[in-house]
């Protein structure tokens, strides 16, 4: 039995979280709700039943976009509101009609992703990564601590958590192959990392700058940007990830609203050299301190430290826009790979198995490389709590399925 969400005892999913999601029902079409403990809260029939007009109209859509576009301040103000109605003793029954337990749901995709772009953000896996690739040359590119490196991905196969992933095909070729071969890829892989969702739509030739980004970040959602290592090794020179990044990445149901990651907000790790000025800002860049677990058909195989992170998103954010590439509602942007100076805390498979000469044991005894057909990754985080305690973020899972004839 569910428990009664008015009866929390911890803030995991309490009032300080309050996330939003995209879901649907037997009596519900795809709307926007967002979550007190095990239930899912109706707010678009809330906002109508309680004169909230604009509100209601957004999240009626079957995806956050609507509500996107209304910008920070109705951002805020929705969420007053709906803190405010939902620690209401009195207003309990007015609240209860519009509740459903979360088993009773099917999530969806929450945003309708309008572009993508994929940041390479720690140094760390960077490093592990360069090491792995060019063992005989520097770790880090030349550019790597100037800027905030990204490649723009394909914001249509963005799926939802929990959507099964068919294993790529497509060439591969080895430095002992004399030809490329063509077929599912054999090192697919995981990359553990934060996607950030954008509302507010700016003007081509527009500029965000770094204390601009609370403007148009508004939230959070945990992110996998599967990965076939083989396919990626082939294809990306000279103009980078294609076909091996491109068949799918998976965005969790839930996105968590930068409000409620205010105690989150910590400094950045020292950056040296010093960043130019357009990725400073006046006010300085934040990090995230956000604990993100990695488990693999049930074992936990990797803690990657999101505080760790060399950029921030309010930097990548300015370089994405400084050339005056436009935001659109609902824009993605992720991370990319999170990962630690500890071997534990490595936010690949690539990094957890050294390129596959180290392998990791799974609890079933079994052990792993790269992904087999069959595997389930699940990635979960938690961060610190406005008023102490923590919050949890969505999940993001997906099982891999054989490749297709």
């Amino acid at each position: 039995m569910t428990a009664d969400p008015f009866a929390l005892t911890d803030d995991l999913w309490g009032l300080t979280n309050l996330p939003y999601a995209v879901a649907s029902a037997q009596d519900w079409s795809p709307q926007v709700v967002s979550r007190l403990g095990g239930h899912v809260v109706g707010i678009a029939g809330l906002a109508a039943a309680d004169g909230h007009r604009k509100w209601a109209r957004a999240w009626s859509t079957p995806s956050l976009n609507a509500f996107l576009e209304q910008g920070p301040s109705s951002w805020q103000a929705a969420r007053r509101w709906l803190q405010q109605l939902l620690s209401d003793d009195r207003r309990r029954d007015f609240v209860r009609p519009h509740l459903r337990p979360l088993d009773a749901v099917e999530l969806h995709l929450a945003v309708d992703v309008a572009d993508y772009v994929d940041f390479y953000a720690s140094e760390h896996h960077a490093t592990n990564v360069g090491k792995i690739f060019r063992p005989d040359g520097a770790a880090l590119t030349p550019n790597w601590k100037h800027l905030p490196i990204g490649y723009h991905g394909r914001a249509g196969t963005v799926v939802v958590s929990g959507t099964d992933i068919v294993r790529p095909v497509g060439q591969r070729k080895t430095p002992a192959d004399a030809a490329p071969q063509f077929g599912p890829s054999v090192r697919l892989d995981i990359e553990a990392e934060v996607g950030f969702v954008v509302g507010g739509e700016t003007e081509l030739g527009e500029r965000v700058g770094v204390d601009r980004a609370d403007e148009h970040i508004f939230g959070v959602g945990l992110f996998n940007d599967w990965s076939a290592r083989d396919l990626q090794a082939w294809e990306y020179v000279p103009l980078g990830p294609f076909l091996g990044k491109s068949f799918a990445s998976s965005l969790s149901a839930w996105i968590t609203p930068m409000a409620a990651l205010k105690e989150a907000r910590i400094a950045l790790p020292q950056q040296d050299p010093q960043p130019l000025p357009y990725l400073r800002g006046l006010e300085g860049a934040f990090g995230l301190d956000l604990a993100l677990e990695v488990r693999l058909n049930g074992t936990l195989v990797s803690q990657p430290p999101y505080a760790q992170m060399y950029w921030g998103p309010g930097q990548m954010l300015a370089h994405l826009t400084v050339n005056g590439a436009r935001l659109r509602n609902g824009d993605l942007f992720a991370s990319g790979t999170v990962s630690g100076p500890e071997p534990q805390q490595r936010g690949s498979l690539l990094e957890l198995s050294w390129s596959g000469s180290e392998p990791i044991r799974l609890e079933d005894g079994t052990e792993r490389s790269f992904l087999q057909d069959g595997d389930e990754v699940t990635i979960t985080a938690t961060a610190p709590a406005v008023g102490g305690g923590r919050i949890a973020l969505g999940e993001v899972s997906g099982r891999i399925l054989p490749a297709r004839d």
